[in-house]
């Protein structure tokens, strides 16, 4: 059976690979498998249909063959078992990929999630300048011990890896913000993710759902 995704039916980050479903799309085209997407608006995210199978109100889930998924990680993982391409064959260097996927979710992605929400949610706030000192040196702790592992290689442990495919993702996050800036090789790892193919094919899909809602919203907008 083809998996069924769900997605922003109108995406906050405004289909710029920043929404989660993103990592689920791109592990899909990094293995070549079709699958198709629910598309639910905000409402829909909060009722029960959608609980009954995501008991959190989040995007992505996963549906196939009777196994529902939730957490992106989870389902990026569940991709990368079955088919190959995103985990090594090498059981030492499978298992290092994998925590590599831990890493970019459980222990870099937190801080740079929490400094996004800041600007979005805290940037009026009168004290919002020093709260974000504090959320940046958090940020460039990670950043910093991410680069000592990574030095100059391409990957974070030999060929691309479905940790590096989070790890990428998570890092997005930072574009804009000028943290990537003194990290060079950081963000040259980032362009390297983004410009695979398969991820391009996923941005293109997100980005195509934002275009949709935002037509359907103004006509015009065409």
């Amino acid at each position: 059976m083809t998996p069924t995704i769900t997605a922003f039916a109108d995406s906050p980050g405004r289909g710029r690979g920043l929404a989660r479903d993103i990592r689920v799309r791109w592990a899909l085209e990094e293995v070549g498998q079709p699958y198709g997407e629910r598309l639910l608006s905000f409402d829909e995210l909060k009722a029960p249909a959608h609980r009954a199978i995501q008991p959190f109100g989040q995007i992505p889930t996963w549906e196939e063959d009777g196994l529902v998924l939730f957490e992106s990680g989870a389902i990026v993982l569940h991709i990368a078992g079955r088919h190959p391409g995103l985990l090594p064959g090498e059981a030492h260097a499978r298992s290092r990929a994998i925590c590599w996927m831990f890493a970019a979710l459980d222990t870099v992605e937190p801080p740079i999630f929490e400094r996004s929400l800041a600007t979005v949610l805290e940037r009026d706030e009168p004290w919002f300048a020093a709260r974000l000192s504090v959320l940046d040196a958090r940020v460039r702790q990670r950043l910093g011990e991410l680069l000592r592992r990574l030095g100059n290689a391409d990957w974070l442990d030999g060929d691309f890896s479905a940790g590096d495919l989070l790890m990428a993702s998570v890092l997005a996050r930072l574009e804009g913000s000028g943290l990537l800036g003194g990290y060079p090789n950081l963000a040259a790892y980032l362009l390297r993710g983004k410009a695979r193919p398969a991820y391009q094919r996923a941005y293109a899909a997100q980005f195509a759902v934002f275009l949709r809602s935002r037509s359907a919203k103004d006509p015009a907008a065409n």
